[in-house]
Formats: structure tokens, sequence, C-alpha cells
């Protein structure tokens, strides 16, 4: 298995880390047999397997027609309908690809995930003088922020291009057969694909919403899926909490809450390109775990950058967190450090370890510092990054995710709670009933 899980100084009081088999095993039960709550929202179980050459195909056919005639594409999406793919796209991409006057495909831009009246101005000072096109990505094509951004860009985009090339120039991914979005494209030609309806944003990376903008980004999409069909294989033949690693990350998680009092999840890679890999994650959990008064918050850190905001706090505050790191063995890539005659920095002393070496040094002495300091520690490791290990880790979080809230007896695939903001904004707005 390509993910390894490990726990350190994860209980102080040795009776807790009894296993309870019996309700892990009822959890993965009600989970691949689709009998828990919520089972009416499973479809994404099924993605890995489901995803034929054809669709792929299909998917990357669009990519290779909107890149070709696009210097920026914008995704247009909030939560699920964007992070998913972001967290692929940022993780995989050279961080500084979009300041890059050329590439060998489009820069990706994103809209929508906000209500910011400036950033949509800039936006539009930028797509005058780009050649651009849009994937706007929503179920009902009524969710405020997204559908506010895709009113004004398609307009600009008609303008732009005139009616007729605005249309080959916007993708819709949406509901199969009702909704606003999926009327606007029909009356419009536009190129559409489906969000199945058994599968919930959150856990749709794997499909069109996240496959057609990592693919225009130029990622391949046949290993990421690949990669997550390899690890739900692994996963649903092996029903033992001792060593199935998403029961057992579920498991932990959920005793350090219940037995330990550990309220926060501080999420950690020492790697920046897993940023908004991090941020998805927030969303999986906090979403699926935080109703009924009870789950643990989703926080979120790359070190060792915020060990010099965060670190403190970590080490000597409340005793209320705990961390779970995403380890990375390998870099792609090797950076030497150069003898210095003068040597007034004092380094000269790591000029034969590699720079990816003296991170992992880091993460171990940071590991060790605050277990020290009374901070539970989970360690998920991958061996490098790329699509597959994406792909994996994408489902092993996803299934670990659903597990929990089944541990919880709770309802992992609904947000209930996300309505109130929007009921109280549409009441001041005044939105008609």
């Amino acid at each position: 298995m390509s993910i390894m899980i490990h726990f350190e100084g994860v209980f102080n009081d040795p009776g807790a880390e009894t296993v309870p088999e019996s309700l892990t095993k009822k959890a993965f039960n009600q989970l691949v047999n689709k009998t828990g709550k919520g089972n009416e929202f499973l479809g994404w179980l099924d993605i890995p397997d489901q995803m034929t050459q054809e669709k792929i195909e299909e998917i990357q056919n669009c990519a290779d027609r909107l890149s070709a005639q696009s210097e920026i594409v914008v995704m247009i999406g909030i939560g699920g309908s964007y992070l998913g793919a972001r967290a692929v796209i940022e993780a995989l991409q050279n961080p500084f690809y979009n300041l890059m006057e050329k590439g060998e495909t489009p820069k990706i831009i994103y809209a929508g995930h906000h209500i910011s009246e400036d950033y949509l101005h800039h936006l539009l000072q930028l797509l005058n003088h780009k050649s651009y096109s849009l994937i706007v990505i929503s179920k009902s094509g009524t969710t405020t922020e997204p559908a506010l951004a895709f009113r004004i860009l398609k307009e600009h985009c008609e303008k732009k291009y005139g009616l007729e090339e605005s249309q080959k120039r916007i993708v819709a991914i949406s509901d199969a057969s009702r909704g606003a979005l999926k009327q606007l494209a029909n009356k419009n030609n536009y190129q559409t694909f489906v969000i199945p309806d058994d599968v919930g944003g959150r856990y749709s990376v794997l499909t069109a919403v996240g496959l057609l903008p990592i693919a225009i980004a130029g990622f391949n999409i046949e290993q990421l899926i690949a990669g997550a069909a390899k690890m739900k294989e692994e996963l649903f033949q092996n029903d033992d909490p001792n060593s199935n690693v998403a029961m057992q990350y579920a498991l932990y998680r959920n005793l350090l809450y219940n037995k330990n009092g550990k309220k926060i999840e501080l999420v950690v890679a020492y790697e920046p390109e897993l940023f908004y890999f991090i941020e998805w994650f927030k969303q999986l959990y906090g979403e699926s775990d935080g109703k009924e008064g009870k789950g643990l918050f989703p926080a979120g850190a790359i070190f060792s950058t915020d060990l010099h905001s965060l670190g403190q706090y970590i080490q000597e505050g409340e005793r209320h967190l705990f961390e779970t790191v995403i380890s990375v063995e390998k870099s792609q890539f090797k950076v030497p450090i150069p003898y210095d005659e003068e040597n007034l920095d004092g380094l000269n002393y790591l000029q034969y370890r590699s720079i990816h070496e003296i991170n992992q040094i880091a993460e171990e002495g940071t590991r060790q510092a605050h277990i020290s300091g009374g901070v539970p520690n989970i360690r998920i490791q991958i061996p490098e990054i790329n699509e597959q290990h994406l792909g994996e880790m994408i489902f092993f979080f996803e299934m670990s995710c659903a597990l929990g809230g089944y541990l919880m007896d709770i309802n992992p695939f609904n947000q209930p709670g996300v309505e109130a903001y929007k009921q109280q904004m549409f009441k001041l707005l005044g939105k008609p009933k």
C-alpha cells in the first residue's frame, strides 16, 4: 500500500487504546454495503470503477478543445465545486506557472468562490486582454456566489466574442436534467457534463467537476482515477481495523475526540504545494462531521512556515488539538547547497545534505517536540506528489471521512447548517420568496 499511517503520542491513557472492532466493522459494513445514513449520496464510492476510458476521453477532448482556444480558463464554482480541482492542480503545478508569459497549457483562474467586487473588477480587466473560456460548476445554478460571477462573466464573454463564439467557450457542469444552469446550458447549446445525483459536491473531485480543469492544466486524469481505484480495491478487501488505513484513521480521530478530549485537528504538510489539498480536506471533514453538536474542527497549516506564527501555541498552548501530518518521502527535484568560504550564516555543515532531507529532519524534530509537549501526532506518509498518489489520498480521505461520520452516528453526506447563513443573507438582501 502506498499510504502508510503512523500514530505517535496518541494516548495518555493506555486503556484508551482498546480498539472497538465491532463498532468500526459496523461502520465499514454500513459504508461498503450502502446501508448507513445518507446512503443515497454514496455514488462517489463507485466513481473509480465507473470512470470508463470513453468518459475519460470525452473529458480530455473537451480539455484539449478549451486549451487550444484559451490563454486562460476561468473555473467558476464554490466549495466542493472548485476546491478538489484546485487541490490537485496546485499540488502538481509549478507554483510560479501563472507568472510565466507562456506555457504549454492555459492558466487556470478561479471565480465564484467568494463575493468580492474588487476581485471581479480585476478579473474582467485581465480578460479584456486575454483569450479565455469558462467552466461553470453548479448543480442548481442558483448558488449565489458562482451564479453571480457567471452572470457577469457570461455577459463579458458574449460581448467580447459574440453569442455564437461564446457558446463554444462555455462549458457547464451541472445536474443531468434539472436546475437553472442546466436550462441555460440547453438554451445556449453549451457542452455539458453531469454531476451525478448521488455525489455531493465535496466528494465530486473524481467526476468531471474536478477532472476537466485538472486535464486542462495538463495533468494525467487517467492516473488520478487509477490511484483512487487502487486505493478502493485495497480498502474494500480488508475489514480489519488494525490494518485498514482508512478504518485506522477514522477510529483514532474518533478516540482522540471522545476519549482524549481533543476538539481540533490541525492538518499540516511540509510541502507548500499541498496548501489547497488541506483546504479541500477542511471542507470535506468540516462539512461532513460538524453537525448535531459534534465533530472535530478541521484546521490547517504549512510547516515550517507556520511554525514561526503558530509554533508557540501548538507547543505550549491549550491541549485541545492533535496534528495530522501529510508526509512526503521524496521530492521531484534537487537543489544543491553551495559552499561558502566565509560561512557567516554557519550553514556549511549542511552542504552535503539535500534540501528535502533538511525538510524531513525539520518534520521529525517538530514531531518529537510537539509530542513531548502533549500534542498527539498522526502521520500519513506518501511516496511522492503525483497523480496516482493524489488519487489514492483523495479516496483514502473520503472513505475515512464517511467512516468517521458513521462512528459518530451522524449523516456525513448532508450539510443542513450551510443553509443558515444563506437564509439570513437572502432576508437582508430582500430576496423575493
